[in-house]
């Protein structure tokens, strides 16, 4: 087994100029700030990785394995073709709160609205990394550029502060081929903050979860269940 610890100095230092742009539309703070970039690494982790690493898996700290992460790998397995990220769905109505003006401006879309028929953004507490194909693609690539974070901006009114998982979900409102979804057990949300913040009647909806969980996941500080 081989740790290697990297320099969150160093990482931030390649990470700024890349996602410096898109900072000012998916960070809390007003502004960008140069430590805010770190919260970006998923984003271009292709572009300060060495070469030879060609997979990861990257997770947040407030989760609880049920299962061998190991099985978590085969899902790379699973990609479909010009898929560049494994991650699953957001489980809250967050997202149809961002998006509320262009929804309002677009009465049909599926933007915001809750699966199994509706985008509802994505969740980055569990995150499949193919940097191979991250580097290969041309089209994610592209999206990373400020013009295109501008032009995605400007087109979904969107301003969010949950930095990369933000960003993967705007870009999967237009391009949902460069995504694999993870089923909802491999990243099983416990927030439960928005059900008593406007949306109540619709919360269910995005919170269902079918199916033995692999992962929970604590998110805004909420306790895990004891085996």
């Amino acid at each position: 087994c081989q740790v290697i610890v990297h320099d969150v100095n160093e990482l931030t230092e390649k990470l700024f100029p890349i996602v410096e742009a898109m900072q000012k539309h998916f960070s809390a703070g007003s502004g960008t700030y140069y430590s805010d970039s770190i919260f970006f690494l998923s984003v271009a982790m292709h572009r300060v990785m060495p070469k030879e690493i060609t997979r990861i898996i990257q997770v947040d700290l407030d989760l609880k394995y049920k299962t061998n992460i190991r099985d978590l790998f085969d899902e790379f397995d699973n990609f479909p073709e010009g898929a560049v990220i494994g991650i699953a769905r957001e489980m809250q109505p967050v997202y149809r709160h961002t998006f509320w003006q262009y929804r309002r401006e677009n009465p049909q879309t599926k933007v915001g609205e809750p699966p199994p028929d509706g985008l509802p953004g994505f969740n980055s507490g569990v995150l499949l990394l193919n940097l191979e194909a991250m580097r290969q693609s041309k089209l994610y690539n592209q999206l990373l550029e400020p013009t295109m974070v501008q032009k995605l901006t400007e087109k979904y009114h969107f301003k969010g502060h949950l930095g990369d998982q933000d960003f993967f979900t705007m870009v999967g409102m237009e391009h949902p081929e460069l995504f694999h979804v993870l089923d909802c057990t491999w990243n099983r949300q416990l927030c439960t903050w928005w059900r008593d913040h406007g949306y109540s009647d619709v919360f269910d909806q995005y919170f269902q979860c079918e199916g033995e969980v692999r992962i929970y996941h604590g998110n805004c500080n909420t306790p895990i269940p004891e085996d």
